[in-house]
């Protein structure tokens, strides 16, 4: 039987690391493409704003693809009164545009099944002036996993978006870092506030977004097409 592959984006964050891993415990080859390459990790050095990279990332798949996982985030930029507007194109070139390339390249190797999944973050539904570009990438994000779902759909194939709160990792420390720098305050009440903000005052772990990657290659899931799966504690409290 032909193992089935799984393309992560982001690989060597700590969300691609975790997910790698699920993928790998469900005996699926993982190919994994990020900017910068890990010792003792598989990893295709590729950049998502480069559609010759991503091709040549995809002809390394010799079999179906029943899993694209999109968790690549661009760099932190700054906030709404100083952001560059350069760095805000980047990063939603990163997210919307990398997403939209590894879909297309990856298109004739999708089956019926199959599952598209981005990482949007909370940020893209509950913005900060903090954090500029990771606000607006992130919802233009969310609007492209509404419009996949419903172009894939017909096929069986599916597309989900997870959105997690802050996630215990470098990039929310240095994000962190970012917010008390600005606001002339120290990194313990920064994260002790981020804390507060959520009811169970405690950040997500990277295997929490791993397992809800899990959830979604389940059959049951494709039902879900077009939604987000909020992993943010509580602290959202919009509605929907």
């Amino acid at each position: 039987m032909t193992r089935e592959w799984a393309v992560v984006a982001g690989a060597s964050g700590a969300l691609g690391t975790a997910v790698s891993e699920v993928l790998r415990e469900r005996n699926m080859r993982v190919l994994g493409i990020a900017r910068h390459s890990i010792p003792d990790m598989d990893i295709f050095e590729g950049d998502l704003t480069d559609s010759v990279a991503v091709a040549a990332a995809v002809d390394r798949i010799d079999g179906p693809v029943r899993a694209i996982i999109h968790a690549a985030s661009p760099a932190l930029s700054g906030g709404v009164g100083d952001v560059d507007a350069a760095d805000v194109v980047e990063a939603f070139d990163v997210k919307v545009g990398g997403l939209l390339r590894l879909v297309r390249a990856l298109d004739h190797k999708l089956v019926e099944g199959s599952r598209i999944v981005a990482i949007t973050g909370h940020l893209g539904y509950d913005p900060i002036p903090a954090a500029v570009s990771a606000g607006v990438a992130n919802a233009g994000l969310a609007s492209l996993v509404r419009q996949l779902a419903v172009a894939y759909g017909p096929r069986g194939i599916t597309c989900h978006g997870i959105a997690p709160g802050p996630v215990e990792s470098p990039r929310i420390e240095r994000l962190i870092d970012q917010i008390a720098s600005g606001r002339g305050v120290t990194t313990d009440q920064v994260r002790d506030q981020l804390m507060d903000e959520a009811p169970l005052r405690r950040f997500a772990q990277p295997q929490d977004v791993a397992w809800a990657v899990d959830l979604l290659l389940h059959d049951s899931a494709s039902l879900m097409n077009g939604s987000t799966l909020f992993l943010e504690g509580g602290r959202r409290t919009a509605i929907p």
